[in-house]
């Protein structure tokens, strides 16, 4: 089945990047992102920012965006069988205008991937369209998908927080700014 992904949810003074790698069938039917039920994004970006998951989802995005927070996926279009990013057909994965999306927004600081096969698909089919720009520290969060069971949604939620906080304009903050230290996890960013 070809799917397209959806339109990137953007503020012209986001500083984060989060990418997955294409919406599930859930999502697609729902024309959300992360609208499984059982998937944790959205009980993470409630505990974050207040986006729960019982809030609208028109409000829910409007909390990214005034965080600070834009959120898409790697692939524009690509074929897959159901919605496991291991049935991507990696001929068909058309990316996502990456160039033009960090051109417009110079404020991004950190891109990260919501689980490895979004890093990965990201590292083969879009870091090659981006030779010459900027470079922009990117960290490998674990999935929020419900298929990554290794470790529990409060396991997530803490090493998303970890990761995340310093880059973000909280909405609701979980601790003071001024106990943010600046610099991501060294064990998950990369240049």
């Amino acid at each position: 089945m070809k799917c397209l992904s959806f339109n990137a949810v953007e503020s012209a003074d986001a500083r984060l990047l989060i990418l997955g790698t294409l919406p599930s069938v859930k999502s697609l039917a729902a024309s959300e992102y992360y609208a499984h039920p059982r998937n944790s994004f959205w009980w993470i970006m409630g505990e974050l920012i207040g986006a729960a998951p019982h809030l609208a989802y028109a409000e829910r995005l409007e909390r990214l965006r005034k965080s600070g927070i834009a959120l898409w996926d790697v692939c524009k279009t690509a074929e897959r069988a159901g919605s496991s990013d291991a049935h991507i057909l990696m001929e068909s994965i058309e990316p996502n205008d990456f160039r033009s999306f960090l051109g417009d927004h110079p404020r991004i600081e950190l891109i990260c991937f919501n689980g490895q096969p979004a890093e990965k698909l990201f590292r083969r089919k879009a870091m090659p369209m981006l030779a010459g720009l900027r470079p922009i520290p990117q960290a490998v969060l674990d999935s929020t998908s419900p298929a990554c069971a290794r470790i529990s949604r409060e396991e997530k939620l803490a090493r998303w927080r970890e990761c995340l906080t310093p880059f973000m304009d909280l909405i609701v903050a979980p601790v003071s700014r001024s106990a943010l230290v600046r610099a991501s996890p060294p064990a998950l960013v990369r240049e």
